[in-house]
């Protein structure tokens, strides 16, 4: 355990075959029961006081969350939270109603959580089940908090009956592991997470994980050429910026990375010398959002000891404003040789990744998957409810579209190209960092990314607009969703993409 993170706390979980039974619900201080969009007489007949429920179903209405809100009449007056769902309800659909049926119970405090889904064929019942557990699981995580007078522990274990067969909830916990880490990050206050404090951190768990740490500092960076990353750098008044590289090899050490992982990581972005007003600014302690996604699916890939040699790295450093601070026109020479000419320094989160990419390129893994809080462009065009995904591979998009559906962490893909660079045409560079105008340029930083991405590796970036939503996002009940770790858990174990990546 590390002082600026505490880990995710271990939430018990039992299982119980078979019919659920009244004896089965006397320990429960909440069960959380998911039934179908029409219920069948037998469904009621087979719960204990089902008639009770029923009754109490119909004076509430099942379009409701939870559409029954009653207590048992046992020594525990367990409270029982329902919901319906069809039985064809997709993964974002699961796990929003999932998500709205868990906050009762944390409503409630309920230590003991039951999840019982009835009256659905067994492959729908094992997939709700596993939803409404990564739903609990995500309640469960406090983010961080500095109160004098500290939250209490809302769930401390759960407890799963009425199955035909006993889940396999690896692959969630290490998913919720994952999130819980990008989402602690993501909002932790920026004077207790510097960039020297991060890179320390991260340190840590590498070490606690069997990963091997390399942090690239500015001295070393300059000698790497990396000018992109370090004119962003350039206005911290230190040398806490750098690149955080970390390898998890299952196999043979020096095997090269199936999979790499790249993450933005700007602590703090104050827009630099085009300083942000304030309200804009508010949130900009989690403008690292996408390293704390990139570190949280290294984290789960870990966790879940997937046979897939992977790299993460983290571009980390603050975006400042001051005398050193770089500026509009300024033209920089990126790791790659490309030049750059500044046109705004809050475009700064693909200065960071350019420089990152490259280095991550050249070493040539199977698949390059990179994370940023990168435009509000990508806001306005799709909301915060999806997240945009681009890539040097177009035939993916529908693979990519697909990914989101399955796991209910959904992307639209937008294109990308040489014809998109007119619009970032110098007259004293390779190219300018963005547009004067502005228009597109969700579309415009991923055509100006792909740039950095050598010897045509296959890369996918995701900007992620869907990285905030008010009131939380699918299973997850905040307003910092971690959005990204289940979407790549998918792409790598459902889509199998790292099989088809040349």
């Amino acid at each position: 355990m590390h002082p600026l993170y505490p880990g995710s706390k271990e939430i018990r979980i039992y299982q119980q075959l078979g019919r659920v039974t009244a004896k089965q619900l006397e320990p429960m201080d909440q069960l959380l029961l998911i039934l179908p969009g029409k219920v069948p007489a037998s469904v009621w007949k087979s719960l204990p006081q089902g008639q009770k429920l029923k009754a109490a179903m119909r004076r509430r209405g099942t379009r409701a969350v939870p559409a029954l809100y009653t207590r048992l009449g046992n020594k525990k007056q367990t409270l029982v939270a329902a919901a319906t769902l069809p039985a064809d309800a997709d993964a974002f659909e699961q796990l929003s109603r999932a998500r709205k049926l868990v906050a009762s119970a944390t409503a409630e405090k309920a230590g003991i959580l039951g999840i019982a889904v009835v009256g659905f064929d067994a492959e729908t019942a094992a997939s709700i089940a596993k939803n409404v557990v990564s739903a609990a699981l995500a309640a469960a995580f406090r983010l961080p908090a500095f109160k004098a007078d500290p939250p209490s522990e809302k769930i401390r274990s759960i407890r799963i009956v009425g199955l035909a067969e006993n889940l396999d909830l690896d692959r969630v916990r290490a998913e919720a592991d994952g999130n819980n880490l990008a989402r602690w990050l993501t909002a932790m206050p920026p004077n207790k997470l510097d960039a020297t404090g991060y890179a320390d951190l991260v340190q840590a768990l590498a070490k606690e994980h069997g990963w091997h740490y390399k942090r690239y500092s500015v001295k070393e960076l300059e000698k790497m050429g990396a000018g992109a990353f370090l004119a962003v750098a350039q206005g911290n008044d230190d040398d806490s910026a750098s690149i955080v590289r970390l390898r998890y090899r299952p196999g043979a050490a020096s095997a090269s990375a199936d999979l790499s992982l790249v993450g933005k990581g700007i602590i703090f972005d104050t827009g630099g010398t085009n300083l942000k007003p304030f309200q804009a600014m508010l949130g900009m302690h989690g403008d690292m959002q996408g390293s704390a996604v990139a570190l949280g699916t290294f984290l789960a890939i870990t966790e879940l000891e997937l046979p897939v040699a992977a790299d993460c790295w983290l571009a980390i450093t603050e975006n400042r404003t001051g005398p050193t601070a770089y500026k509009s026109q300024d033209l920089i020479v990126a790791a790659n040789g490309k030049t750059i000419q500044t046109i705004h320094t809050d475009a700064e989160g693909r200065m960071a990744l350019a420089d990152t990419l490259v280095f991550a390129s050249r070493e040539a893994p199977g698949l390059i998957v990179d994370y940023a809080t990168l435009t509000g462009s990508c806001i306005n065009a799709i909301t915060t409810r999806y997240c945009g995904v681009f890539t040097n591979r177009p035939d993916w998009h529908p693979r990519l579209k697909r990914t989101g559906l399955h796991c209910g962490e959904r992307v639209w893909p937008f294109p990308i190209g040489k014809e998109f660079l007119e619009d970032l045409k110098s007259d004293v560079a390779d190219l300018q960092q963005c547009s004067v105008k502005g228009t597109g340029d969700h579309i415009l930083a991923g055509s100006f990314l792909a740039e950095f991405v050598e010897d045509d590796v296959p890369w996918v970036h995701m900007d992620l607009s869907a990285g905030n939503h008010k009131g939380g996002l699918g299973h997850v009940p905040t307003d910092v969703t971690g959005f990204g770790v289940r979407y790549t858990m998918s792409l790598v174990l459902d889509e199998k993409i790292l099989e088809s990546a040349d």
